[in-house]
């Protein structure tokens, strides 16, 4: 299993009533995958560039695809570019990944398999690792998965792990605080939008 895949456990497993946002989940999904692939030395930083590595990505099928789709040119691609980038949609496609693994499931009553229902965890060996890996404290995974609001409130402590991975980690922050900043402008020029219509505007 991979830091992503945990993370997106994790985010499933919470046994919460209020689910993780799909869009903050992504991000933090790609700063998983980044991680990762620092840690195989598929790639290393440059300041906040992503530069690709001599080693391969981790045999996964998302992780190679991320490792395919690095930015290969000088001057390279910043880690919030990424986040941006590789971001849009990541939470679904790891999601299909975990179904084609059999790591999510859907309910079944009387033997009949929904293909409407809700998609939950299977009880898994992949999920025993992903909850032995949270109850460790690892650095990497709580902080991403408190970043999305798994797990407590965000913290402001920084976590003990190297510098790059700190590099992602501040990035993974600053942009779902600007993707929370641009829901509410967006929430606020709706409102005055239905205000206008409701012959409120003046």
């Amino acid at each position: 299993m991979t830091t992503p895949r945990d993370l997106l456990i994790i985010a499933m497993d919470t046994g919460s009533g209020s689910p993780v946002e799909q869009g903050e989940l992504s991000l933090a999904l790609a700063g998983a995958e980044v991680i990762d692939l620092l840690s195989a030395e598929a790639v290393r930083l440059d300041g906040d560039r992503i530069v690709p590595g001599h080693q391969n990505a981790p045999a996964d099928r998302l992780l190679e695809q991320a490792a395919a789709s690095l930015v290969r040119e000088e001057p390279y691609e910043s880690v919030t570019d990424w986040l941006w980038r590789r971001g849009r949609g990541l939470s679904v496609a790891y999601q299909a990944e975990l179904e084609a693994d059999g790591q999510l499931v859907r309910p079944r009553r009387q033997g009949i398999s929904f293909r409407a229902g809700q998609l939950v965890l299977a009880d898994s060996p992949a999920r025993r690792r992903a909850a032995d890996r949270r109850a460790a404290d690892e650095p990497v995974l709580i902080t991403l998965a408190g970043a999305v609001g798994v797990g407590g409130k965000r913290t402001e402590d920084a976590p003990d792990v190297a510098d790059d991975v700190a590099t992602v980690l501040a990035a993974v922050s600053d942009a779902l605080v600007e993707l929370a900043s641009v829901r509410q402008r967006r929430a606020i020029e709706d409102a005055a939008f239905d205000n206008i219509w409701r012959g409120g505007g003046g």
